[in-house]
């Protein structure tokens, strides 16, 4: 491995002996991986990867949307072979180029499959081929990639009435690191959704309670939640459109439940149900300490078209223009100070990081910043956020790095890629004497593994 190889992503050359020993000592710690979307079932089944393209390009929403965007059809793609899909991905890699998504993937193909040709339709299918002979081995089976990865601690996502079977068998298998369940009540927090009322239907036949009622619905997620917690859950997570929040007393949340219930409800009135809904997700996250994950913004499921033909999750979630200072008032104003209660905010848009983020995780100890999601989390992204917030809530008001991926390879590339950053930019910050070399060493553990490790009860 060349010098330059080895030092990628740590930065400027006059930083980089700094650097280097920073990531070194971040090295040293095993992966803390508490938001992501991996499939438990997928860890339990244990059974090899099919081939590349399900296992690097399907999963991954920033390649098809990028494809899309250059005229390849997702009509193509569902009818493709996987070789003519690695193909198609080879002959369009050219537009990968400085984006993370270029990054992440050859870093896979690098450090877990040994390939450090860059993909191009001339050594596509001897790429192709040279994975595909790994993946079936048995040491590339998911159970064994867990143990290489070093990963400590992997939470998924998982829905209201989940049974959390895969989950209770997991943990009685040796993975060097547990998985656990994170509670997401969006399917049944929002009426817009199509599958609102078949989502509250499963949820009470899972806890046998009829759903007909706003006070049933709390009644379901209360036992829901302690259901997750007794499977190791330790934290929630909300994909809402806004992060306004409403205090309602149970009477008015109760009609807004009847009139969303029977398909009568206004606008108005579905956007009042979701901000009561966040506000009371917030009571119980007070109650039970269930870590709460707020990420807002996104407008999912942009193209109705895609959306129905091939589902969510696409490459079609837009953002939209978000603010939190108002929105969260109510909810602060209950419980951001109380000692169970913990929340992580996550944003898609950054104007909001020093004018709105950092304030507030600065002052409320029951708050935190979420690294870059998305469209952001990517070696600019991340040098922009911890620019913007800071100077504000300084790096003991974030939770480290999350990972938010459905794509199980690229766990530990995301996670290393991060620490190169991290381990870069501590060291600029030794060299413009903002911290010394000393903090930043303690920095190295704290960013790499502390944060994270703390204050999501793990």
């Amino acid at each position: 491995m060349s010098s330059a190889y080895a030092n990628r992503y740590l930065g400027a050359a006059e930083h980089l002996p700094l650097a280097r020993s920073i990531y070194a000592e971040m090295r040293k710690y095993p992966i803390i991986s508490p938001h992501g979307h991996v499939d438990a079932a997928m860890i339990l089944a244990n059974k090899n990867f099919t081939d590349p393209v399900s296992l690097l390009l399907s999963p991954d929403h920033y390649i098809l949307r990028m494809l899309h965007s250059q005229g390849v059809k997702y009509e193509s793609l569902a009818a493709n072979s996987p070789e003519d899909n690695w193909k198609v991905l080879a002959a369009n890699w050219k537009l990968f180029r400085s984006t993370p998504s270029r990054i992440w993937f050859q870093e896979i193909l690098a450090t877990l499959f040994d390939v450090s040709e860059i993909l191009a339709p001339d050594n596509a299918m001897k790429i192709y081929n040279q994975i595909n002979e790994k993946l079936a081995s048995p040491e590339f089976k998911p159970q064994q990639l867990f143990k290489r990865f070093n990963i400590e601690l992997l939470a998924t996502t998982d829905a209201t009435d989940d049974s959390l079977d895969a989950h209770i068998k997991l943990s009685q298998i040796d993975l060097g690191g547990r998985v656990i369940p994170t509670f997401r009540p969006d399917g049944v927090s929002d009426p817009e959704r199509p599958d609102w009322k078949s989502n509250l239907a499963a949820l009470g036949a899972r806890y046998g309670i009829e759903i007909t009622t706003y006070a049933n619905l709390l009644a379901a997620l209360r036992k829901a939640r302690a259901h997750f917690k007794d499977n190791g859950a330790t934290a929630t997570d909300h994909g809402v459109l806004s992060a306004r929040t409403l205090k309602l007393s149970s009477s008015e949340t109760e009609v807004l439940f009847t009139k969303a219930f029977s398909g009568t409800a206004t606008q108005s009135e579905i956007s009042d149900f979701r901000a009561a809904m966040l506000f009371e997700h917030a009571l119980m996250a007070a109650d039970d300490g269930l870590v709460m994950q707020i990420h807002p913004g996104s407008l999912r499921n942009y193209d109705a078209q895609i959306y129905a033909d091939f589902g969510a999750d696409k490459g079609f979630d837009i953002p939209i223009a978000t603010t939190y200072t108002r929105e969260l008032q109510p909810m602060l104003n209950a419980v951001g100070k109380h000692p169970n209660f913990k929340a992580v905010l996550f944003t898609l848009d950054e104007s909001a990081y020093s004018r709105e983020l950092a304030p507030l995780a600065g002052a409320y100890p029951g708050l935190r910043l979420g690294p870059p999601w998305w469209f952001h989390d990517s070696l600019n992204g991340l040098e922009r956020w911890r620019d913007a917030i800071t100077e504000t809530a300084g790096y003991y008001n974030t939770v480290g790095f999350i990972d938010d991926t459905r794509a199980f390879a690229s766990i530990p590339v995301r996670h290393d890629v991060a620490r190169r950053f991290d381990a870069g930019y501590l060291a600029r910050e030794v060299s413009r004497h903002r911290i010394t070399e000393n903090e930043a060493m303690e920095l190295a553990g704290d960013l790499a593994y502390n944060l994270s490790k703390e204050f999501f009860n793990l």
